[in-house]
């Protein structure tokens, strides 16, 4: 638990934004489940809740596996790419040899 106070400052020095917009995030971020508050004095204590969190690993979990076969196929096919371009090229003479074949003729 952090007080509000030192969240605010950490962060409007991080990311230089105003006292009131990190107030604001900071109440977005409580009033969607991901943060709690607790009052002590004059204070209020801020958490990390992380039930929203595994809320949005739970909805991501079904996008992984089709993002991963996809960036796979990605790396096969630009691998693949790669190869060829390099056959090619071997393939292909050289200026420096096409320069030594034009001068020896």
């Amino acid at each position: 638990e952090h007080s509000s106070g030192a969240i605010c400052a950490a962060i409007a020095a991080e990311f230089q934004i105003s006292q009131p917009a990190v107030s604001q995030h900071l109440k977005v971020l409580r009033d969607n489940g991901f943060a709690t508050v607790r009052a002590e004095g004059t204070r209020r204590l801020y958490a990390v809740d992380s039930t929203g969190l595994r809320h949005v690993d739970g909805w991501l979990a079904q996008f992984r596996g089709f993002a991963s076969q996809r960036l796979d196929a990605l790396a096969t096919e630009l691998a693949r790419g790669k190869r060829e371009r390099r056959r090619a090229a071997e393939k292909r003479p050289s200026a420096t040899k096409q320069r030594q074949h034009k001068e020896q003729s």
